[in-house]
């Protein structure tokens, strides 16, 4: 019998969700989740410094600012003994990376004192299955960049482990994740977007699950986050239970990022109306979409553009925002001002739009539906069948 493992997900939120009882070959691991760092930023008056050294220490990037509300984070374990971190499940990615304890020492390897995080990093020493490839690595995201060398440990979470899993140890990591909670990340994308042709852990894993899918459900963050429990990772099955039974699948146009077409995109009475690539992506936070999509947000929400935060507001008591709709595989998929309007403690009762204007370049994909997409609807990333589906989600809060 295959294995069937549900994952927890960690999210800034305490809204309740629904775990399925546990049963034989069915594993659930409950966790804590992590307040929003740019809120608590923002409310202390440090916010604008974190944009200034975003903006000057990540050289030749986008500062797409994505991990900073709504992480939705899980916790893995390497080597032997394990040792514990604190993850960002990556679908937008496919490599797996952690600290390295022994090379990486400066501030950033160990958490910026304003994050309110201490960083755990991996030391190698303490673990009698690891194995140093020597292979220098070096990951560019959209936000931040990672370099050090290939390694071999037992990679474990939710009640799956793989002995050999190939990782990357990091050495030097951007100051910009110095100032977020986790020790690494871990991607869930295809084997050809991975840096240094290393096998991804969810193709690794493969084998040993019932289906060769897994679920992506986020609950609802209703107000601003004080951290809690928000969503799970379902691997092996679909989340019948948190999800609608029934998933739309569309095909995948490319086997890289989980990328598919749209057939259109409105909000209001503003539209694009032409097919569009997009990435389904849980380690961005927000949407990211193109000038023009982001402008008719603005357009048809009447936000306004806060330039000491960089981040487009609206009144938090605003009613009647239309609903930001994408049209894939003929059916419409509404995102409400609920999961789009974020209270992140600007002051002046305003709120945030969770939407970010950037440019992939080429022939990269226009848009990127982030977690305020994903809260909306679970997202099922069918490896085996190289499509993804998706049904409406479950929440306990309105």
């Amino acid at each position: 019998m295959k294995t069937l493992v549900i994952l927890v997900a960690l999210v800034a939120g305490l809204s309740a969700m629904a775990i399925p009882k546990q049963k034989s070959g069915v594993f659930t691991v409950e966790m804590k989740s992590i307040p929003s760092l740019r809120a608590k930023l923002i409310k202390a008056g440090k916010w604008q410094k974190v944009l200034a050294d975003l903006h000057t220490k990540a050289s030749g990037s986008q500062p797409f600012i994505d991990y900073y509300d709504d992480f939705y984070l899980a916790n893995v374990t390497t080597g032997t003994p394990p040792q514990t971190f604190t993850i960002v499940p990556d679908t937008g990615s496919s490599n797996y990376w952690i600290i390295d304890a022994n090379k990486c020492t400066n501030q950033a390897c160990q958490g910026y004192p304003d994050s309110g995080y201490t960083k755990h990093r991996f030391d190698s020493t303490k673990s009698s299955t690891f194995k140093n490839l020597g292979t220098p690595f070096s990951i560019q995201y959209g936000s931040g960049s990672c370099d050090g060398s290939l390694a071999v440990d037992v990679l474990s979470f939710a009640g799956l482990s793989y002995a050999t899993q190939t990782f990357g140890l990091a050495s030097s990591i951007a100051d910009v994740f110095g100032y977020q909670p986790i020790d690494g990340i871990m991607g869930l994308g295809w084997p050809a977007l991975a840096v240094d042709n290393v096998v991804p852990p969810i193709q690794n894993l493969l084998p040993t699950l019932d289906k060769p899918l897994f679920t992506v459900w986020l609950d609802r963050k209703v107000q601003m986050s004080t951290g809690g429990n928000g969503g799970l990772i379902t691997y092996g099955a679909l989340d019948t239970m948190n999800c609608d039974p029934t998933f739309n699948y569309v095909t995948l146009s490319s086997k890289t990022y989980w990328q598919f077409a749209v057939d259109s995109f409105s909000v209001g009475t503003y539209s694009i109306a032409k097919s569009q690539q997009v990435i389904s992506d849980t380690g961005t936070s927000w949407l990211g979409g193109p000038q023009n999509g982001i402008n008719d947000i603005v357009q048809a929400t009447n936000a306004q553009y806060d330039d000491i935060n960089q981040i487009y507001t609206v009144p938090c008591t605003q009613t009647g925002l239309p609903d930001i709709v994408f049209t894939i595989g003929g059916m419409k998929y509404n995102i409400p001002a609920t999961e789009y309007v974020l209270d992140l403690g600007l002051g002046g009762g305003n709120c945030a739009i969770t939407a970010f204007d950037f440019d992939f370049g080429g022939f990269g994909p226009q848009w990127i539906l982030g977690d305020t997409f994903i809260r909306t609807y679970c997202n099922a990333y069918d490896v085996g069948g190289g499509r993804i589906g998706f049904s409406k989600a479950h929440h306990t809060s309105v």
